[in-house]
């Protein structure tokens, strides 16, 4: 078999093959494996590139579940409590995420009074859908074999959460009476847009249900020891151990079926690299799915699956500040996490180390500081007018930090600014998209994307399958296309739940 993408969800899907005593390459075109859970050194900082918080690692979380069966030790980490601090900019009081329930209830009635109805609605149907989660459904059935797991999985009160399929997050609100509550539907939208790339009303509810409750009990949100690249050196680790081969340097730029199953064409990334075929039965893709236009002959893509990766919505880019700052200049029992709404640069979501985790010296602190931004001008900038721009947004980014912080110019000690252009160089994600497809309504669950594709052999995982972006979800896509895979072959996959 052949992986493409050594991002967390390729890994994973590598690491489950050879575990299985598969004969599996992983190809990266990167000279380190982790794609947006990846790190970057300057110095003595190690910098997140996209990813810098965790969940799946508790009992039974996505995470947890993968590293035991591959013989892993959890990796070092520390539960964020609060998990985020939301400010919505407005002068009225932080919110923050606490990790016990009871004590994230008596948040919200103080913060949003009157909503009780909309929190209790959505516990239940994230109640519903974890346990349904939990029992390993493909539920955007391509086949018979899809189809029996999916159905396996229902209980009753599955069906009943069902029916709230095609619904908004803002559709809950309305019905919960809670339509009018700016700063509750402020909060929610500030939060749905991290996590699914969406706002409230165009958030599915059954998404955005489980994501408004990822930091409380008995889930949770990770801060992890050294950086995010733990994760992948990991996974790394369990490929190579079980007999499996990572590729680093190796860029796709082809690949089509042959009498063998696939062929896979790479160049090297490297000086007087040549153009290397690779042979597989299968193929698992972690790469976005818009690429696969570019990567197979159009002559074998059928019609109606080529106009719908063609058709797929444009995910968002990020403007990221990488900095470092004297910790003693940091705001006293600084959250790690902190999310702020503003008009100018937009919503910035924060997040900075702790002392003696690894990511700068003692003394001092990383700040790394996103916004979404649209992908497609960054890319087609002229040169001059692009560093103009850069200069421009850091900027305003540092102003804004400031101020928030209450930090000066003197307590700076290092500032870069990253774009779209920089994030597809880095991952080499088209555009620079930095998440995958929103989760509307529309397009989650059993109405999204399918990792069996039309093409036999070729399987898809990552943050545009479902149930979505973010380490843990990537991971349980990676696990679906291994099963499908398998389940293919005649094999069933040694994982148990």
């Amino acid at each position: 078999m052949i992986v493409i993408g050594g991002g967390i969800a390729g890994l994973t899907a590598a690491a489950l093959l050879a575990q299985d005593g598969i004969a599996v390459t992983l190809l990266e075109a990167h000279h380190q494996a982790g794609g947006c859970a990846g790190t970057f050194r300057r110095g003595p900082w190690i910098f997140d590139v996209g990813a810098t918080q965790v969940a799946g690692l508790e009992p039974g979380g996505s995470h947890a579940r993968i590293l035991q069966h591959l013989g892993l030790a959890l990796p070092k980490a520390s539960l964020l409590d609060p998990g985020c601090v939301v400010d919505l900019g407005d002068g009225s009081p932080p919110i923050s995420l606490w990790h016990d329930p009871k004590r994230w209830a008596e948040e919200r009635v103080r913060q949003f009074p009157g909503s009780e109805r909309f929190w209790q609605l959505c516990e239940l149907l994230h109640t519903s859908n974890w346990a349904f989660a939990g029992r390993d459904p493909v539920v955007t059935p391509r086949s018979w074999w899809d189809l029996s797991t999916l159905l396996a999985a229902l209980r009753p009160e599955t069906l009943a959460s069902g029916l709230f399929t095609t619904f908004s997050i803002a559709n809950l609100l309305q019905l919960c009476g809670c339509q009018n509550d700016k700063r509750l539907r402020r909060f929610l939208d500030l939060q749905l847009k991290l996590y699914s790339q969406e706002p409230a009303d165009r958030t599915a509810a059954l998404y955005g249900a489980t994501v408004l409750q990822m930091a409380q009990a008995p889930l949770g949100l990770w801060h992890l020891q050294g950086s995010m690249q733990v994760l992948s050196e990991q996974l790394s680790q369990a490929i190579e151990t079980a007999g499996g081969e990572i590729r680093l340097r190796h860029r796709v730029q082809a690949m089509h079926p042959s009498a063998r199953g696939w062929t896979v064409t790479t160049t090297g990334t490297g000086a007087g690299a040549q153009a290397q075929e690779w042979h597989a039965s299968d193929v698992i893709c972690s790469l976005p799915p818009q690429c696969l236009v570019d990567l197979l002959p159009s002559d074998e893509i059928p019609h109606r699956y080529r106009q719908r990766l063609t058709t797929l919505p444009e995910p968002s880019g990020a403007l990221v500040l990488y900095g470092v700052v004297q910790r003693k200049a940091l705001p006293i029992d600084c959250p790690g996490h902190l999310q702020r709404g503003t008009e100018h640069p937009g919503s910035l979501f924060v997040s900075i180390s702790r002392d003696g985790d690894g990511r700068a010296p003692l003394g001092q602190a990383t700040v790394i500081a996103s916004v979404f931004t649209p992908t497609a001008d960054w890319c087609e900038l002229e040169e001059p007018v692009y560093q103009g721009r850069k200069i421009e947004r850091l900027k305003t980014m540092k102003h804004e930090l400031n101020a928030w912080l209450g930090l000066s110019e003197d307590d700076w000690i290092h500032t870069e600014l990253a774009t779209p252009r920089g994030f597809a160089g880095w991952t080499g994600r088209p555009r620079g998209m930095v998440g995958g497809l929103g989760q509307h309504p529309s397009r989650f669950g059993p109405f999204g994307l399918a990792g069996r594709t039309p093409l036999p052999g070729l399987w898809l995982c990552g943050d545009s399958l479902y149930p979505g972006e973010g380490t843990a979800g990537v991971t349980l896509s990676a696990l679906n296309a291994c099963r499908q895979l398998m389940e293919h072959r005649g094999l069933q996959l040694s994982f148990n739940r």
